[in-house]
């Protein structure tokens, strides 16, 4: 999978654009890019980055085959920038926000510099990556939220939009704080722990429900959870269930792991089913929910009560049912002009659409008391924030807001990943990621984190930013 060839998984106007570009002298001319989103899914406070280790992959690979040339011929395209192409070697500076930490609408994630047609043709796998893997990872977080401290396992294979959906789905997962994923592969890949017992299927194949349990047991007396909503979940599943823990799981001196629940109503079944398991004995035994759960349900169930210990969760979280977008975009911010670093502004009628010009930096303030992050502020790239010195935030847009902070600490948020198209980042594992990522996490004030109505995180201008901005602003407003 890490070998695969993309380059060609691109928007046709990227190409339009290099050869334009090539035929117009412009292909060395330096570019710099801003990839940023506008807007939290679901109306949450935060969002978590995903997906950096595999646009590593995809421009470590970068390069145009035959097949792809002989294609681009068949488009009308001139041999003199096909040949440009046949040659093509990725050579531009990425910087991008760490995977699992937590990131809000407006400040870069991922900044590229270099030649244009370079810089400019990786945006659509920059951003189909990050995005997809970003939007997984915020909405398995919201979920894990929900469970309050109860194990969730992500089921979506089956139901996700395309193989690298279900595949890279289940890492994003992961990384959001899922305990596993029913996906085989995931693990193979990644080493998330694949996990899963039965479908419904293997009780139907057998002349009845407690020969099926039995056959189950015994293949798997170490490890053994039984699917109890076949038939009749409480008249017949969780009797039998307990008949064959009985008989065939104690005697080999093991305890059963547990029983699945997956229709009807959740909360009136476990509870039912738990009086039912303590009552024989199998306080140990827990109980797994599934059936088209999100963080909603999952949150009123456990309200009413219900007595559920781990949540499998399956198109809900694969697809991010409820807001299946992330909408990042990817925007030109600065060119250079001999060595001079000229800021670009895109304008629109909608305020929130107007850009951040100028080479960026992303600082996070935290204060130094109670480690929980104050606010994030969009620099100038070569700025520093003096921690020692009294700080002034202010909000862009209502300037009057304003707060001067003291004790705190100020830690950037992007890094170097490649320099000069050479990968200079060492890709954390895929537990490492998740273990940062709950770490990042415990920074976040619980406001930040609520469902609905969360507490707005501050992302503000530093004023030389600010001032820079406005400039722009100013001289496109007289001409």
């Amino acid at each position: 999978m890490n070998n695969m060839n993309l380059t060609m998984l691109t928007d046709f106007y990227e190409i339009t654009m290099a050869n334009g570009y090539f035929q117009n002298g412009w292909k060395d001319k330096i570019a710099y890019f801003d990839m940023f989103f506008r807007k939290v899914p679901d109306n949450g406070g935060f969002a978590i980055m995903a997906g950096v280790e595999q646009v590593i992959r995809y421009l470590e690979n970068l390069k145009f085959s035959q097949s792809d040339i002989e294609y681009l011929r068949r488009k009308q395209f001139g041999e003199d920038f096909l040949e440009y192409l046949m040659n093509f070697k990725f050579s531009c500076d990425v910087w991008a926000v760490p995977e699992g930490t937590p990131i809000f609408p407006g400040e870069p994630v991922v900044i590229v510099r270099g030649p244009v047609i370079e810089a400019q043709f990786i945006e659509t796998m920059i951003l189909l990556t990050v995005n997809h893997q970003s939007l997984i990872a915020t909405k398995a977080n919201r979920i894990v939220r929900a469970a309050q401290g109860r194990e969730v396992m992500e089921f979506g294979s089956r139901r996700a939009q395309g193989y690298d959906g279900a595949i890279y789905g289940a890492r994003a997962a992961y990384i959001g704080g899922c305990v596993g994923t029913a996906c085989t592969i995931a693990e193979k890949e990644f080493n998330i722990p694949a996990i899963g017992t039965m479908a419904h299927s293997w009780i139907q194949m057998f002349p009845d429900e407690l020969e099926s349990f039995r056959m189950y047991a015994r293949t798997y007396p170490d490890n053994c959870t039984l699917l109890v909503d076949t038939y009749n979940t409480l008249k017949s599943g969780v009797p039998n269930a307990i008949r064959v823990f009985n008989e065939e799981i104690v005697p080999r001196g093991f305890r059963p792991k547990g029983i699945r629940i997956d229709s009807g109503d959740i909360t009136y079944l476990s509870k039912a089913a738990r009086k039912m398991l303590d009552a024989a004995g199998f306080h140990d035994c827990k109980i797994v929910a599934s059936n088209s759960l999100d963080e909603f349900i999952i949150r009123d169930i456990l309200i009413e009560g219900a007595k559920v210990d781990l949540f499998g969760v399956g198109e809900r979280l694969i697809t991010s049912r409820s807001e299946p977008v992330f909408g990042g975009v990817y925007k030109l911010v600065a060119i250079e002009e001999d060595g001079i670093i000229i800021p670009k502004i895109k304008l629109s009628e909608n305020v929130g659409k107007v850009t951040n010009p100028c080479f960026k930096q992303v600082y996070r303030l935290y204060d130094k008391e109670s480690s929980k992050a104050i606010a994030d502020v969009l620099t100038m790239h070569d700025e520093v924030i003096d921690e020692n010195e009294p700080y002034e935030i202010f909000d862009p847009e209502y300037t009057w807001k304003r707060k001067t902070l003291t004790g705190f600490r100020a830690q950037k948020l992007l890094v170097p990943v490649f320099e000069k198209g050479k990968c200079v980042y060492e890709s954390p594992n895929t537990q490492q990621i998740k273990e940062f990522c709950q770490a990042q996490l415990d920074t976040i004030w619980d406001e930040v984190k609520r469902f609905e109505n969360p507490h707005k995180y501050y992302v503000d201008l530093s004023k030389k930013l600010w001032d820079e901005k406005q400039g722009l602003l100013q001289s496109y407003s007289v001409k």
